[in-house]
């Protein structure tokens, strides 16, 4: 009796267990007592049947506590499914994996990113087409050239390219150009160089590409306030940089004297070996046929920010090339070593060069360059000066020749917005309108107005009029241009430019006729760049 009665209880403490699994779960020290407590049921069992044979109660009570034993089974497996949902409910999931590359649309440019930033790819497009008409002269001197500056457009500049990152440290730019001077090109390689960015705050940079001489030279000509850089500039630049030079440049920028009550002064310092641009037959080109030796330079460039805060940035440097070795034109040519400067005025829907030293038989050249420049909130000055001294071979010609040249020009933006300056090639760069057009909104974008008035002088021993040219003197003539503008930048890659200029030629020819001649010219540019 007494073994039927504890049967009798724990079959019924099993059976409640049994109802309410949910209850149970969490009980695994019950569930083992339970268990234990069957056990010695079943032993007891076993021994009343031994001592009592068949008997139809005992059987009964064998069949209850086989299916007692199924129910506890059923119990554990319920609770170790409980005890595992609980876990996974305390466990955050784990974050999605990152995707290989995102893309991005700033300002309308098509990047792709790689997820941990150290690959990417751009695609990068400027166009700038220009519309310009020349109002010249009736009766020019009969010795004037160029009496008749073709009035039309072109396509100044329609460059194509990939720019972006590689395996963190290495920057690359492949960029082709369609554009040209008087005339649109079928194109060409206008830069493909890499830059390694890891030695910082050091760059190395080889390739070809746009060399940086001096402040006006180092500006994207898609950011620029004028159609054209000042002539001076330019002048100097082609001497030992210009576009498309193959080179290798190391280049730093940093800040000295940064604490907690300002942040100092910017440094910046540039030194470059460069060679030759790359051979082209087209308007923009130097030279249609490889030489048989190309010319060996180096260039120099440093300047320092001493000012600087939230309004105000001042700039001042110095900048200096060498041409080492002149470009070989060939055994049997009249000029062995030519170095030649020359420009067209700062307009380019005309090729026609004005001013021009012609080819000259030299050992080498130097320039050295000074540089200043200061933006106050939206207003912005900037000047350079330069000289230029052929180092002239042959002792029958007399001196070195010398040139010089310099500009003066500002802009201002009257709707507010500051031209930000970039310390790490030390130039004034572009600004975004502060609110883009959009007529439905009344927003009108930015307006900037802007005046130049540059100086090139590429004249020496000239002698007097009427007379040839003296022994060793060079009359490659004497530009002065100014220039006055309004620019209005709809958004971050829409630009119009409206420019008027005023050109003063003073210049004699080999015999000593007057080549001289004043014009006015109106110029327009459409501009897109992203």
């Amino acid at each position: 009796m007494l073994h039927s009665s504890r049967s009798v209880l724990a079959l019924a403490a099993l059976s409640t267990l049994a109802a309410t699994p949910a209850l149970a779960a969490p009980a695994d020290s019950r569930l083992e007592a339970m268990q234990r407590e069957l056990e010695a049921m079943r032993a007891e069992l076993a021994q009343m049947k031994a001592e009592a044979g068949r008997d139809a109660r005992i059987e009964a009570m064998q069949r209850q506590l086989d299916g007692l034993f199924s129910q506890l089974a059923e119990i554990r497996s319920a609770q170790t499914a409980a005890s595992a949902e609980i876990i996974t409910l305390k466990t955050p999931p784990k974050p999605p994996a990152p995707t290989s590359a995102t893309a991005s649309l700033a300002n309308g440019r098509p990047t792709l990113t790689s997820a941990d930033g150290k690959f990417s790819a751009a695609f990068r497009s400027y166009i700038q087409l220009d519309a310009g008409r020349y109002f010249q002269d009736d009766a020019l001197p009969a010795a004037v050239t160029a009496r008749d500056l073709n009035s039309g457009t072109n396509f100044r500049r329609a460059r194509l390219g990939m720019e972006g990152r590689l395996f963190g440290d290495f920057d690359y730019n492949i960029t082709y150009d369609f554009g040209g001077s008087g005339t649109d090109d079928p194109g060409r390689l206008y830069e493909a160089s890499v830059t390694y960015t890891g030695l910082k705050p050091l760059r190395v940079k080889l390739g070809a590409w746009e060399q940086n001489a001096g402040l006006a030279a180092s500006v994207s000509t898609s950011q620029m306030a004028f159609l054209e850089r000042p002539s001076p500039s330019h002048l100097n630049r082609t001497l030992a940089a210009g576009n498309a030079r193959v080179g290798l440049a190391v280049s730093g920028a940093g800040v000295l004297g940064a604490d907690k009550d300002g942040p100092g002064a910017g440094w910046f310092a540039h030194g470059a070996l460069t060679g030759g641009t790359i051979s082209t037959i087209s308007s923009a080109g130097g030279a249609t046929a490889q030489p048989f030796d190309e010319q060996v330079a180096m260039i120099g460039r440093v300047a320092i920010s001493p000012y600087m805060n939230q309004t105000w940035r001042a700039h001042l440097g110095a900048n200096v090339q060498r041409v080492l070795e002149p470009a070989d034109a060939g055994q049997g040519s009249a000029i062995l070593y030519p170095l030649q400067l020359r420009d067209r005025p700062e307009l380019r829907v005309d090729g026609t060069r004005l001013v021009d030293t012609g080819a000259i038989d030299s050992l080498g050249a130097n320039s050295v360059g000074l540089e200043a420049g200061v933006t106050a909130g939206p207003v912005l000055v900037e000047a350079e000066w330069t000289r230029i001294r052929f180092d002239r071979r042959g002792p029958a010609l007399s001196g070195d020749p010398r040139f010089e040249g310099w500009y003066l020009q500002g802009s201002w933006a009257i709707t507010g917005e500051r031209r930000a300056y970039d310390p790490a090639d030390a130039r004034f760069s572009g600004f975004r309108p502060n609110q883009n057009f959009d007529l439905a909104k009344g927003t009108w974008g930015a307006f900037e107005l802007a005046a130049r008035y540059s100086v090139t002088d590429l004249n020496y021993n000239i002698g007097r009029l009427g007379a040839a040219t003296p022994l060793g003197g060079v009359r490659g003539g004497e530009q002065r241009i100014t220039t006055l503008g309004v620019n209005w930048q709809l958004n971050g890659a829409l630009r119009l430019m409206l420019h008027w200029q005023q050109v003063e030629i003073d210049r004699l020819n080999a015999a000593g006729a007057d080549m001289s001649q004043d014009y006015d010219a109106v110029a327009a540019r459409a501009q897109i760049a992203f």
